[in-house]
C-alpha cells in the first residue's frame, strides 16, 4: 500500500541511473535535503530490470534517468505505470524538446536535466511533484465520491419519481379492478368533452350496471362479489380502444368514455360488452344462470348535452330505463323522453 506523505514528512524515492557517479551524486543531495535519517527512504538502482523488481506501491516518486543500459527510459516508464499510479520524473543529459515532449507524452510528471546546477533544484522538483500528485490523487478520489453520490442522487431521484408516478395512479384507480375511479374520471370526461365540442367531432358515454349485483352480494359474500366485478372491469377494458376511457363510477356502476364515436357505435360497443359479461361471468364463476348488465348510452351529436354532467345524466337515464325494460338490455337516450314528461 502507497505510503501517504504530507508536506514535512520524507518521500520514499526510487532512483534509477546506471551512472555510479550520478547515481551517488544524487543520492548524497537528497540525503543532505531531508537529513542522514532519511537514507532508508532513499532506495538507488542501475537498471530497468532491478527497478522493476521493487515493490513500487512503497514509493512515492521515481527519479528516472532516460538512457538505461536494458531498457528505454519511454518503456520503463510505460512498465512502472502500468503497475503503480506514482510520478516519474526523467532526469537526463538530452536537452532536447523532443525528448521532453516524448517524455511527457508518455506518463512522466516533469523533466530535469542534468546540467547546472541541477542538483541542488532537484529535492525542490521531487517535493513539489510529490504534492502534486497527492493533490492529483485527492482531486480523482473526490471526483469519484461526487460522481457516486451524483449517481446515487439520481438513483433516489427515480425511485422518488417511480413512487410519485405509482402514488399518483393509485389516486386515479380503482383498486379493485384497475379501472380509472371517479375523481379521475371526471377530470378526463371534461377534457374530452370540452375537445369534441370546440374541434366538432363525436363522443359518446355509456353506464353499465349489474343486475342483481346487491343480492349476488348477500347470497354469496363480497369476495365473489369483488370476482364478479373484476370479470366486468376485464371485458370493459379488453372490448376498448386505448383512447377510450372506462371507470369504476361507483359499487357496481361502470362509465364508459368513447370519443370520435357515434351513438350507434356506442350501442354496438355496449352490446357486445353485454354479451361477453354473460359469458365470462358464467365460464369464471359457479353463478347458475350467471350475472347480467345493463346500459343507457348517450352521444354529443345524437343528444346535444349542454355540458359534460349533462351526458353523464343522459347516459344515466338510458340506463334506468333498461332496468326499467326486465335488465340485461343496452338503451340509447331519446330526448322524447323530456317531451313527454313536460307534457306530463
Amino acid at each position: 500500500m502507497s505510503r501517504s506523505s504530507g508536506q514535512d514528512e520524507v518521500p520514499r524515492i526510487l532512483l534509477v541511473e546506471d551512472d555510479p557517479d550520478q547515481r551517488a551524486l544524487i543520492s548524497e543531495v537528497l540525503l543532505f535535503h531531508y537529513g542522514k535519517s532519511a537514507a532508508g527512504n532513499i532506495v538507488a538502482v542501475c537498471s530497468a530490470s532491478q527497478c522493476l523488481q521493487q515493490n513500487l506501491s512503497d514509493f512515492d516518486v521515481v527519479l528516472q534517468d532516460f538512457n538505461l543500459p536494458d531498457m528505454s527510459g519511454l518503456d520503463l516508464m510505460g512498465e512502472i505505470l502500468a503497475r503503480q499510479d506514482l510520478p516519474i520524473i526523467v532526469v537526463t543529459s538530452q536537452n532536447t524538446a523532443k525528448t521532453a515532449s516524448e517524455a511527457i507524452g508518455k506518463g512522466a510528471q516533469d523533466y530535469v536535466i542534468k546540467l547546472g546546477d541541477y542538483l541542488f533544484t532537484l529535492p525542490i522538483t521531487v517535493d513539489k511533484n510529490v504534492r502534486l500528485h497527492q493533490i492529483k490523487k485527492e482531486n480523482a478520489r473526490l471526483q469519484a465520491q461526487l460522481e457516486l453520490m451524483c449517481r446515487q442522487l439520481q438513483e433516489k431521484n427515480e425511485q422518488l419519481s417511480e413512487s410519485l408516478g405509482q402514488l399518483k395512479r393509485m389516486a386515479a384507480t380503482d383498486h379493485l379492478t384497475g379501472l380509472a375511479n371517479r375523481r379521475r374520471f371526471s377530470e378526463i370526461l371534461d377534457r374530452y368533452f370540452n375537445q369534441a365540442v370546440r374541434y366538432g367531432f363525436d363522443l359518446t358515454c355509456c353506464m353499465c350496471d349489474l343486475d342483481h349485483y346487491k343480492q349476488l352480494n348477500d347470497a354469496l359474500g363480497h369476495q365473489v362479489g369483488d370476482q364478479v366485478l373484476i370479470i366486468a372491469a376485464d371485458v370493459i377494458r379488453s372490448s376498448l380502444r386505448s383512447s377510450d376511457v372506462a371507470a369504476r363510477y361507483g359499487g357496481d356502476e361502470f362509465l364508459l368514455l368513447l370519443p370520435h364515436t357515434s351513438i350507434k357505435r356506442g350501442l354496438s360497443v355496449g352490446g357486445r360488452i353485454r354479451h361477453e359479461f354473460v359469458r365470462a361471468s358464467r365460464a369464471r364463476v359457479d353463478l347458475g344462470k350467471g350475472v347480467t348488465i345493463s346500459i343507457g348510452v348517450a352521444s354529443l351529436m345524437a343528444n346535444k348535452p349542454e355540458t359534460a354532467d349533462a351526458l353523464v345524466s343522459m347516459a344515466d337515464r338510458a340506463l334506468y330505463v333498461a332496468k326499467d325494460r326486465g335488465k340485461n338490455g343496452i338503451v340509447a337516450f331519446d330526448p322524447a323522453w323530456d317531451v313527454l314528461a313536460a307534457r306530463a
